[in-house]
């Protein structure tokens, strides 16, 4: 019979909203236990004793295109393993690789690649990818931002098909521009599919939006950022976005892609049941201030910003931990509230809730540790703890 380990003496951030103090019992990468009495068979792992510490689900980022030097454009087994292994120490357990607009061939091997790493990746303690998300190319040129135009295509249907078959149907999130023609019907395909039609790079007018999300469109890619704006006489993406509960929101909030009190003006509206906090970041994550290549093209990092040479922005450097840490600072969110926004909405929109994205018997032990300050203290990937930060535990 396989071991049975236990994190001890912790606050636990419950599937049902509640927060006790308990212990978790891991068996097979599985929580098999959560209880107030400890086991004797059971081989410590974690002693949260004395220590203040709070133990959510592991964060999941459904739009991250790269860390600490590698990209999923790059297209190797090794770019994604590399991203896997360092995503822990910001609590993330899980994630979407993110593609970005690019040729056609660069596209079908990066989708390739991806597909084949989820159908290969071990509990070995690396962060798990459950697949991805498709940025482009089927966006707006009016909207591109750091996309670069010449790549930029309409729909296409039979082109997604043989990325989807490239992928071995690992596709899960596709980022569009829904007043595009063909964008509907594509809508209609992709949610009959089972992959989220996300809105995103657009410059779609509210009533566009409206009829995309008839046709079956579930989510928004980066509100606020690349998409038509709010105006009184035309409410836009954005106010489609708000005011639409079918629409997931996904954040960028790092304080620079959009400004904090529209964070909270936009999560006043959305709450905690429709938002998303994502980090959108590139390949310079985890890496000193410099020049970086995004899609063939040199971002500039500097003062935590990430900038093409005529100012655009071009993904972040953020981390999830210090997006929840922002999140909790602004809109005082309750414990349960930052579990819904950083794994709970995430795994229910990827249709991955039986398994991911809450602290509950027979789930996945993806799960991270943090203190009062939201600072991580450890993570564990599928029972295995992939990250600790010093030694303030026994």
């Amino acid at each position: 019979m396989s071991k049975i380990y236990a994190i001890k003496n912790v606050e636990l951030v419950l599937e049902d909203g509640t927060v006790q103090t308990g212990h978790v019992f891991i068996q097979d990468g599985k929580i098999q236990k959560i209880g107030t009495e400890m086991r004797d068979e059971a081989e410590v792992l974690i002693d949260g004793e004395d220590h203040q510490l709070t133990l959510y689900p592991g964060f999941i980022d459904v739009h991250i295109h790269g860390a600490n030097g590698c990209d999923v454009m790059d297209g190797t087994e090794e770019a994604l393993e590399e991203m896997s292994r360092v995503l822990p120490r910001e609590g993330t357990t899980s994630f979407l690789g993110t593609t970005m607009t690019q040729s056609h061939a660069a596209i079908e091997r990066a989708v390739e690649n991806g597909g084949r790493y989820v159908g290969r990746q071990k509990p070995d303690g690396r962060a798990e990818m459950l697949g991805i998300h498709l940025e482009g190319p089927f966006i707006s040129k009016d909207k591109a931002g750091a996309q670069p135009l010449e790549h930029i295509v309409p729909p296409q249907m039979d082109l997604f098909q043989k990325w989807q078959t490239k992928s071995e149907g690992h596709i899960k999130l596709v980022t569009l521009a829904p007043e595009l023609d063909g964008a509907l019907d594509f809508i209609t395909y992709l949610s009959d599919e089972g992959v989220v039609p996300s809105i995103g790079h657009s410059n779609a007018t509210f009533d566009q939006v409206k009829e995309a999300v008839a046709h079956g469109a579930k989510h928004v890619t980066h509100l606020f950022n690349q998409m038509s704006g709010l105006h009184h006489r035309e409410p836009g993406v954005v106010g489609g976005a708000l005011l639409h509960d079918e629409l997931m929101t996904e954040m960028i909030v790092d304080g620079i892609h959009v400004h904090l009190d529209a964070v909270r003006l936009a999560y006043a509206q959305k709450g905690s049941d429709h938002t998303i906090l994502i980090t959108d970041a590139m390949r310079a994550k985890c890496l000193p201030e410099g020049v970086y290549d995004l899609g063939g093209q040199d971002v500039h990092v500097e003062g935590g910003e990430a900038r093409l040479r005529d100012g655009t922005l071009a993904g972040s450097i953020l981390t999830l931990q210090e997006a929840a840490q922002r999140m909790k600072s602004i809109s005082h969110l309750t414990k349960h509230e930052l579990v819904q926004i950083t794994s709970e909405n995430a795994a229910k929109q990827l249709g991955v809730f039986d398994r991911k994205g809450s602290i509950a018997v027979g789930k996945d032990a993806d799960l991270v540790l943090m203190d009062d300050a939201m600072n991580v203290v450890a993570t564990i990937c599928r029972g295995v703890i992939s990250y600790r930060k010093g030694e303030e535990l026994s």
